[in-house]
């Protein structure tokens, strides 16, 4: 076995390859660019390395770099993880080269299943079946649409060199062929730095189904059973199990030597993954898709039904050793699911975010499994993947396991970054999923059903009450001491009045012998319109306390000229300009540094939340909430007030990749202005009407911040 092994990756499974060196006695070497100089995987291996900036091209993905790494530290070998370079054959073959062990298959079964389109030629001679699509590597664009044209719409376009679903563009109208091939291209090369596309037939209504593999450098060839990874949105997959339902003994055998003999038609040494396609009305006519020649994100489902942990068995085949079992040895035991979660904004189409995580609590123990690179304090930036951390749980059965993975989301906590964790949770809860009737289309179809449906009220409700000062819990305004005439800390109240008015008081809306005033709260949700709201002392049970502190008296609270939910729970959602509703009367039962419990209207509510810059994140159930503190006149005054159909923000903080338009220019409604990337992916800019460009604030390589402007799209007259 190795004594010191260098893993060129980062993130969670930088973290998760770690655990397992550690727990074999492996000195574990880590490596980083500038935007990770104090990341988690950083910090929990032997030693680290800095490899080159931000930019992956520079660092994650510099073979020279990697390897000055480990001949630097003394590593025997290398294991890849996941992305990157995991399934690149000149960084294995440079590895083998400078005499490192590479922790995967050999580059020459690299280069063969990284092309898709030999791979499905090589496998269709193995005698498994495969989907219909182009033929011939290297086609200009003119060839994928004749080559789409003769298959039939709709079709997938996919990167010859990748997987991830990264620069995969699903196409039903022909006319878009052109500006999909062109947007595949830039992500593909830009993920893998190879724009080589194919094209196959797409399948409706399919399931996603993978055969894990084993293989050794002595011809022993094993499957590990399958996993389910239909749950997918943009072909990515967000929700994975093992065993699938869709299988039977009978089915997942087949599957399974078609999956052996793949591995052996190329020569496979390693841990690796045959993806196949099935038809959810014909499970029997599956047909290969492509070979992932490394680790998979999904893995921990299989070690968890299995026993075995994949990363050990990557090590002990790469030091030369054999498969201490053999087919009849696996046995599957319970059921395995796992939600990937990602840096996203599910209520804006899953933008890319990013911040700094402000709150953490991640479940670890028993049942549940959080592989995560995560830590508090440490930023998440817009320059690598979205996945952020996986959460997986094993139970006896199905409907066990969907159970403890909806409770072990809940329990999941992360603040200052916008996260797809309570998407996650409804969509375990669809009915669909927990009967098991999956497709691959299922999240897209029935998206809107698992988006939340606006701010829950008390979430205003909390957020103005802490914004509330909050006098000291031991204060007592009828035996506190009378302050000196002058003291700052008081002011003397008129004669013949008892007690003593402090700031407190002033910023709470007392006023002597009369109702306290408003206090007004402004508040704005990333991406949405601001919302006022309004609070004002409503006292005690027995009337004699203001205030909104644990232990304090009520509040009322009253969202006004806001288009959203009402803050009373009786009233109904209001316009802009319509009269609010009556105030709901709320109060803060406990709060501690990372949490809060508010009443309001009778009914308690806990967040875990947490202060920023900005403003105040709340966050419960996998859901969260960055309410920004809002002043609407500074905002006018600095021009971010400003917006309108004319005006196009950036929607999600990234790079400005492409810019297609010049001030002065004339565009069409729709027309294609700029492309923003983020975390690997692109989002087109178009004009929301026609008209003229009479502002344009960046270029390409510009970076650029949530809402920011980027141009502005002046209607022509004749289009007014």
């Amino acid at each position: 076995m190795f004594s010191t092994v260098l893993v060129a990756n980062r993130g969670e499974i930088a973290v998760r390859v770690i655990r397992t060196l550690r727990e074999l006695g492996i000195r574990s070497v880590a490596v980083f660019s500038d935007a990770d100089a104090d990341a988690r995987h950083v910090r929990e291996a032997d030693t680290a390395v800095r490899i080159g900036p931000a930019a992956a091209a520079e660092s994650y993905l510099s073979v020279e770099r990697l390897l000055d790494a480990a001949r630097r530290t003394g590593a025997e070998a290398v294991h890849p993880g996941y992305g990157f370079l995991a399934e690149n054959a000149a960084f294995a073959q440079a590895c083998a080269e400078a005499g490192l062990a590479f922790i995967g298959p050999p580059a020459s079964a690299i280069s063969l299943m990284g092309d898709k389109i030999r791979a499905k030629e090589t496998v269709k001679a193995a005698g498994v079946p495969v989907v219909p699509g182009s033929s011939g590597s290297g086609l200009s664009d003119a060839e994928l649409v004749l080559a789409a044209e003769e298959i039939g719409m709709p079709v997938l376009l996919k990167p010859s060199a990748g997987g991830g679903g990264k620069g995969m563009r699903l196409v039903r109208d022909a006319a878009a062929l052109g500006e999909e091939i062109a947007s595949a291209r830039r992500e593909a090369r830009s993920s893998f730095g190879d724009d080589t596309l194919l094209v196959e037939r797409w399948v409706d209504r399919p399931r996603h189904i993978e055969i894990q593999v084993l293989a050794d450098a002595h011809g022993n060839v094993v499957h590990l059973g399958e996993r389910e990874c239909s749950l997918q949105r943009r072909h990515q997959k967000v929700i994975e199990e093992a065993p699938s339902v869709l299988l039977t003994p009978q089915l997942r055998a087949s599957m399974g030597a078609a999956a052996v003999e793949a591995a052996r038609s190329c020569g496979y040494v390693g841990a690796g993954t045959v993806e196949f396609i099935v038809p959810g009305g014909d499970p029997s006519s599956y047909f290969f898709m492509e070979m992932n020649t490394r680790l998979q994100v999904e893995h921990p489902v299989t070690e968890l039904i299995t026993g075995l942990d994949l990363v050990e068995q990557q090590l002990r085949v790469a030091a030369g050793a054999e498969l201490g079992f053999g087919q009849s040895d696996v046995t599957l035991t319970g059921h395995a699911i796992e939600a990937r979660v990602c840096a996203e904004d599910p209520a804006r189409g899953f933008l890319p975010s990013g911040g700094t995580v402000l709150a953490l609590s991640e479940p670890n123990g028993g049942p549940v499994r959080t592989d995560s690179g995560l830590l508090a304090g440490v930023p998440v930036g817009s320059t690598y993947d979205p996945m952020l951390s996986k959460v997986i749980v094993h139970g006896p059965d199905r409907a066990a396991a969907l159970r403890l993975l909806r409770g072990a989301l809940a329990d999941t906590v992360i603040l200052g970054v916008q996260t797809n964790t309570g998407f996650l949770r409804r969509l375990l809860a669809h009915p669909d999923v927990v009967s098991g009737d999956l497709d691959t289309g299922l999240v897209e179809r029935d998206l809107a059903e698992l988006l939340p449906a606006g701010v829950p009220p008390e979430v205003y409700a909390a957020a103005a009450m802490l914004s509330l000062p909050h006098p000291a819990p031991s204060r007592n305004r009828a035996s506190a001491p009378e302050p000196a005439p002058h003291t700052p800390a008081g002011l003397r109240v008129a004669a013949g009045q008892e007690g003593w008015i402090d700031p407190f008081d002033a910023a709470s809306g007392w006023r002597l012998g009369g109702t306290p005033a408003w206090t007004v709260h402004h508040f704005r949700l990333p991406g949405q319109d601001p919302v006022m709201i309004r609070t004002r002392p409503a006292g005690t049970d027995s009337g004699s306390t203001l205030g909104s502190g644990p232990g304090s008296g009520f509040t009322e609270v009253l969202l006004a000229d806001a288009g959203a939910h009402a803050v009373s729970p009786a009233s109904e959602a209001r316009g802009p300009g319509q009269s609010p509703g009556a105030p709901a009367r709320g109060r803060i039962l406990s709060r501690t540094a990372d949490t809060v419990t508010i009443e309001l209207d009778g009914v308690t509510h806990r967040f875990s939340h947490a202060s920023s810059p900005e403003g105040t994140w709340l966050g419960r159930e996998g859901d969260s909430w960055h309410l920004q503190d809002h002043d609407p006149v500074a905002a006018n005054l600095s021009g971010a007030g400003r917006g309108g159909a004319d005006t196009l923000a950036a929607p999600m903080p990234g790079t400005v990749t492409v810019v297609k338009v010049a001030v002065g220019e004339k565009v069409i409604a729709g027309q294609s202005l700029l492309v923003v990337e983020a975390m690997k992916m692109e989002h087109v800019i178009s004009a929301p009407h026609a008209g003229t460009v009479t502002e344009l604030d960046v270029t390409p390589g510009t970076t650029v911040a949530m809402d920011q402007v980027l141009a502005v799209v002046t209607p022509d007259e004749e289009s007014e």
